[in-house]
C-alpha cells in the first residue's frame, strides 16, 4: 500500500441551495472534483430552484461564528471562499474571523443578486461588504452587475479599466467576470498588484448558468488550497468551468454545470 498523503482542506462560507446547482452544494462538488476536502460554515438556508428563490432563512451571527471556529480549530483549512452572506451581521462575523486568520487564503464571491433576479444581499449590507470584508480577501470575483454596484457606476464599458479601479479601491486581487457581456465572446480580467491579465473564450450556448459564479470561485479556492498562485488558480478554474459547461448535465429538461466533467488535456 502506497503512502497516503494529507488531503488539502478548503472551507466554504456560503448559503445552501436546495437545488444543489449553486451555493454550498456546488462548492462541495467543486472541491471534490479537485481532490480537495470540503468543509462548510452555512450563512443561510434557501428554498430555491434555478428559476426562483422562494424564501431565505439566515443563520444567527453567533451560529456562523461557532461553525467557523470549530471547523478551523480541527481542520485548519488552507483556503476558504465566501458566497451568499445575506446581511451585515454575517458579513461582519466573517470579517472578524478572516482578520484573525490571515494565513487562510480567502476567495470572496460578492453574491448580491440571483440569476433569477432575487436580491441575495440586503441593501444595508453593501457598505459592510465593501468596507469590512472585501479588503481582507486574497481575491474577489464580481460579475459586471456587482462591479457596477461596488464602484457606484453606470454600465461598465471597459473591462480592464474597471478591474484596475476595483483592485486599486479594495487593495486586493480581483477577477472581473464577463459572463454578462452582450457578446458571443466572454472576457474575464484579473488584476493583481496593478498587473492586468485577461482570458477570452466563446460563449457556450443552451446551458443554464445557475451556479457558475459559485463554481468558479470554489475552483479558485480549491487551487489555492492545492498551493497554486492566484494567476494559475484563476486560469485553471476557468478551464474547469468551461469544461463543466461543455460536458453539461441534463436535468428536468435543461442543461446545467457538470461538476465532474471529463475533459481532454491540450
Amino acid at each position: 500500500m502506497g503512502k497516503i498523503k494529507n488531503i488539502p482542506i478548503a472551507l466554504s462560507v456560503a448559503s445552501s441551495d436546495s437545488g444543489s446547482n449553486a451555493g454550498i452544494q456546488a462548492d462541495l462538488l467543486t472541491f471534490a472534483a479537485h481532490k480537495v476536502y470540503g468543509t462548510t460554515a452555512i450563512a443561510a438556508l434557501t428554498a430555491q430552484n434555478p428559476k426562483k428563490v422562494k424564501s431565505i432563512f439566515a443563520c444567527s451571527e453567533n451560529f456562523l461564528k461557532d461553525q467557523l471556529e470549530t471547523v478551523n480549530e480541527f481542520y485548519k483549512p488552507k483556503a476558504m471562499k465566501s458566497g451568499m452572506l445575506f446581511n451585515a451581521k454575517l458579513i461582519n462575523t466573517l470579517a472578524s474571523f478572516a482578520e484573525k486568520n490571515r494565513e487562510i487564503k480567502f476567495v470572496l464571491d460578492p453574491v448580491m443578486i440571483s440569476s433569477s433576479g432575487k436580491n441575495l444581499l440586503e441593501k444595508s449590507a453593501v457598505k459592510s461588504l465593501k468596507e469590512n470584508l472585501i479588503p481582507l480577501s486574497s481575491i474577489f470575483t464580481p460579475n459586471l452587475d456587482e462591479a457596477q454596484l461596488l464602484l457606484n457606476k453606470g454600465k461598465i464599458t471597459d473591462m480592464k479599466d474597471a478591474t484596475f479601479e476595483l483592485q486599486k479601491t479594495f487593495q486586493c486581487a480581483v477577477l472581473l467576470k464577463g459572463g454578462h457581456l452582450e457578446s458571443d465572446k466572454i472576457c474575464d480580467v484579473l488584476c493583481e498588484n496593478g498587473k492586468l491579465f485577461s482570458w477570452n473564450s466563446k460563449r457556450i450556448k443552451n446551458i443554464d448558468t445557475h451556479g457558475s459564479g459559485c463554481t468558479l470561485s470554489a475552483a479558485i479556492c480549491a487551487n489555492l488550497a492545492l498551493g497554486k498562485n492566484i494567476y494559475d488558480s484563476c486560469s485553471l478554474a476557468r478551464e474547469y468551468l468551461l469544461c463543466a459547461f461543455k460536458n453539461s448535465l441534463k436535468l428536468s429538461g435543461s442543461h446545467f454545470i457538470n461538476h465532474f466533467p471529463i475533459c481532454k488535456k491540450n
